[in-house]
């Protein structure tokens, strides 16, 4: 059973925190992610793309000249797809791309990521930001005591609205309460923060 440093708002180590092995100690199953990943951006996909078909466009309701006589090829409407401004052939129409995961797939994707990050020394553990009110400056100074300069991911209890409202607007922070957290989010970072609280529902939820 791994161990962690649960450290304060400014830093310091002020506990220490056992992993479980089966949430944090696992081998990462990369494709596993990957297909988990691709299903959530998949789902976000609005799909409302539309192109229009010949019967759709505007025209075209006149045959564009007689049929024999010309010396031209027999038209019939000038909206046909060859013409300019006719009709798209298979051209996307609204449609939804969200595909299933099975939910033993969802929970593995989300240990191998928190496996990854604590394997990677990418995880910090805080056991609480006790925010009296929001504060932006607050939470900028705990960011720089923990050392979090690059892309972080902060993952809190869901009651713990001074956190997120002091995280949320600064720049290459995510903040997102322990009830969203999925693969993605996980692991689109380069620093994962999770208070003691996120990470006590995280390991109960996955192990």
């Amino acid at each position: 059973m791994a161990k962690i440093e649960i450290k304060d708002a400014s830093g310091k180590k002020v506990n220490e925190a056992d992993l479980n092995a089966a949430v944090f100690g696992i081998e990462p199953n990369v494709h596993v992610m990957h297909t988990v990943v691709r299903a959530y951006r998949a789902a976000m996909r609005q799909g409302t793309h539309d192109t229009k078909t010949r019967g759709e466009v505007r025209g075209g309701g006149k045959k564009t000249w007689r049929q024999k006589g010309t010396g031209r090829a027999r038209q019939g409407t000038i909206r046909a797809p060859h013409w300019v401004g006719g009709g798209t052939v298979f051209g996307p129409h609204p449609r939804s791309y969200a595909f299933r995961v099975n939910r033993k797939e969802v929970k593995l994707a989300m240990r191998s990521a928190l496996s990854a990050k604590l394997a990677d020394e990418q995880l910090i553990v805080v056991d609480g930001f006790n925010f009296e009110k929001p504060s932006t400056k607050q939470a900028a100074a705990a960011l720089k005591a923990l050392g979090c300069d690059r892309r972080t991911t902060i993952v809190v209890a869901d009651d713990d609205v001074n956190t997120y409202l002091s995280f949320r607007n600064i720049e290459r922070v995510n903040i997102i309460p322990v009830s969203e957290a999925n693969t993605m989010e996980l692991v689109d970072n380069k620093v994962l923060v999770l208070t003691a609280a996120a990470l006590e529902r995280l390991e109960e939820v996955l192990a």
